[in-house]
């Protein structure tokens, strides 16, 4: 990667990126929902290209499996416990979605 992709990824997400992300997000469980409200009422002015990515993937799972991550009742697997690119936004921004759900 250079530089350059590097500085994009860590660019903020644009008003437009962040339509289209918030529109990606929106789930079949309330549950689910519920979480993603919260992580982008916190989070939606600081989001990177990278983060939205991450949280690209996490939205390509199926709702339950997503909410079993949410809860921390299963570890992330496969292609999210590997050592790929991206790995470690995946994990931070499922650390930040699931730190959403406490109580300020």
């Amino acid at each position: 990667m250079t530089a350059i992709d590097t500085t994009a990824g860590d660019a903020l997400l644009d008003e437009r990126g962040l339509s289209k992300l918030r529109w990606r997000c929106r789930r079949g469980l309330l549950e689910n929902d519920l979480f993603i409200e919260k992580f982008f009422a916190i989070h939606a002015s600081g989001l990177t290209v990278r983060q939205a990515e991450a949280l690209g993937v996490l939205m390509d799972l199926s709702d339950n499996d997503l909410l079993d991550l949410l809860l921390g009742r299963k570890p992330p697997q496969g292609d999210l416990a590997s050592d790929t690119v991206g790995h470690g936004d995946i994990l931070l921004v499922l650390g930040m979605l699931r730190a959403a759900r406490k109580p300020v």
